[in-house]
């Protein structure tokens, strides 16, 4: 194997690593807004059921105080009944108590309706508070987890960068060059293995003078096929190993 095939490895494997963290560090924050974004819409839904509970109570209360008023109306119209002089002046206080008191039966049955709807609202509102507090808590959790794993991911990538420096700085500035526009038109797969007289990678059949040449090592050799660098691995035989023993 040709000794700039371990660098090429190397390289490969590093820039996979790095590839990983970076993707992850830049996932973090859609994470974090998304978690967030479902928060908001919780604030929302909570502040819209408050302004809900709250125009019922308002509700209420205007109409208790209709109420108040018409029962006041009621109370000087049967006094000023009493000095009524003629039956026609009795009928028409009488006809406007009688109308004063179905608007007050209206008033009370819509305070009835307002207050069975108010016991939903009510719940709701303590309910989302509750949930809505345990949720703020594991939202600043999560924050906080993802502003620490950030940070590990960042001090991981440096030292991995700076080992990726390394690495390119002892392969031969071509090799760099070829290495980049691989791994730019394959997606990150630069190099593979040779297995069965086929590329790893593309599957297609190493033709057997290409193959006898891989085998020799003396150069860094490309798929013909994909352009990929290839390598070969010979196999290792129990017996060969037996013998090194």
């Amino acid at each position: 194997m040709h000794p700039d095939t371990h660098l090429v490895i190397q390289l490969q494997s590093l820039d996979q690593k790095i590839t990983a963290l970076e993707k992850e560090v830049a996932a973090l924050p859609k994470h974090i807004a998304a978690i967030e974004k479902t928060l908001e819409a919780h604030v929302r839904k909570l502040e819209a059921d408050r302004a809900a509970l709250l125009a019922n109570q308002k509700d209420r209360k205007k109409f208790e105080g209709d109420i108040q008023m018409n029962d006041q109306k009621i109370s000087k119209l049967r006094d000023q009944m009493l000095g009524a002089k003629t039956n026609e002046q009795y009928r028409a206080f009488q006809h406007e108590i009688e109308f004063i008191e179905k608007e007050v039966r209206k008033a009370e049955d819509r305070i009835l309706e307002l207050m069975s709807e108010s016991e939903p609202l009510d719940g709701n509102v303590k309910k989302a508070e509750a949930a809505l507090k345990e949720e703020k808590q594991s939202v600043e959790g999560e924050k906080k987890q993802a502003r620490e794993r950030t940070a590990a991911d960042q001090s991981q990538l440096d030292l991995l960068r700076a080992e990726r420096v390394q690495a390119a700085a002892k392969l031969p500035p071509a090799v760099v060059t070829q290495y980049g526009r691989i791994r730019k038109k394959w997606n990150g797969t630069v190099i593979a293995e040779a297995v069965g007289g086929r590329c790893t990678a593309c599957q297609i059949v190493v033709r057997p003078q290409h193959m006898q040449d891989l085998k020799k090592g003396e150069q860094l050799m490309t798929c013909e096929n994909c352009g990929r660098f290839l390598f070969y691995n010979p196999p290792v035989h129990v017996e060969d190993v037996a013998r090194v023993g």
